[in-house]
């Protein structure tokens, strides 16, 4: 049989020897494809970097957007130059065969920009009153893989145990006291650090631990004395009433003012109808 020992390609395959690729920032990012064709002798390559949506980056036989002047093209592999975090995602090689049976292949490469830690944002108060609960921040946003932290006081690095009067969140980069006491003033600062660079650290910052002044002393003890007196009158009250001793009484309507009626006014006599019957003489 004819071509029964040769391999038969009947449609465009592609392939990428790196799917995943790991470089540092600012370096240079190789993305392999490789592929192979059944007839089509210039099939046509596309590169497109999938995300929120799909952005072109190499189209047409050139380069699109903020890939132009800093990508180059051997083949289908792509070359990215001088990469950034933006730069990380998951990219896709087309390869179009029309002259193929199955016309189109492709091959996903994922791509990882390491980036080293940065300087992290320290969160400290300048000072905090005894006995108060207390939280340090500290956060480095930028650095890939994310970082993990260690927090410094007077440049020793505090390590929780047991009976430690404080936590440490090394993921989160948090520092907490329960109870602030006077030994737990002094200078604190964070560094944060992942495995591509040197770690990094803040300014360290003083924390100033005070008493209540006398003045708020006073005021927090007499607002909680009125508290008690307000809550214990109304405690009598309720007692009372349930004793019926804070019955209300009817009010009884008051009594008009009374006033005797006039007399009536004395009768008149009027002399139009008098007839006199006797006369008097003397």
């Amino acid at each position: 049989m004819e071509g029964a020992d040769s391999p038969v390609c009947l449609s465009v395959t592609v392939s990428s020897s790196k799917p995943n690729v790991e470089v540092h920032e600012h370096s240079d990012a190789v993305l392999s494809c490789e592929f192979r064709t059944e007839k089509d002798q210039n099939p046509r390559i596309e590169w497109k970097k999938r995300g929120k949506g799909v952005t072109f980056v190499y189209y047409n036989n050139k380069f699109m957007g903020s890939y132009a002047g800093r990508a180059k093209m051997e083949g289908a592999t792509l070359t990215l130059h001088a990469v950034s975090q933006k730069d990380s995602g998951e990219y896709r090689c087309e390869v179009t065969a029309s002259e193929d049976h199955v016309n189109l292949g492709e091959a996903t490469v994922a791509l990882s920009v390491l980036v080293p830690p940065h300087v992290p944002s320290c969160d400290v108060p300048s000072s905090v009153f005894i006995g108060a609960d207390l939280e340090l921040l500290c956060k480095d946003q930028l650095s890939v893989p994310p970082a993990t932290y260690r927090w410094f006081k007077d440049n020793k690095a505090l390590a929780p145990s047991g009976d430690s009067p404080y936590s440490v969140d090394a993921k989160k980069g948090s520092l907490k006291f329960k109870s602030v006491s006077r030994d737990d003033a002094g200078m604190y600062r964070c560094e944060s650090s992942n495995s591509v660079g040197a770690p990094k650290s803040c300014v360290a910052q003083r924390l100033k631990v005070i008493e209540y002044p006398l003045n708020m002393t006073i005021l927090i003890a007499g607002a909680s004395g009125f508290v008690a007196l307000v809550l214990i009158c109304c405690i009598c009250v309720c007692i009372c009433r349930r004793r019926g001793c804070c019955k209300k009484s009817k009010k009884t309507k008051s009594a008009r003012s009374y006033h005797p009626p006039a007399p009536p006014p004395p009768p008149t006599r009027t002399f139009k109808h008098y007839r006199q019957t006797q006369s008097f003489m003397i």
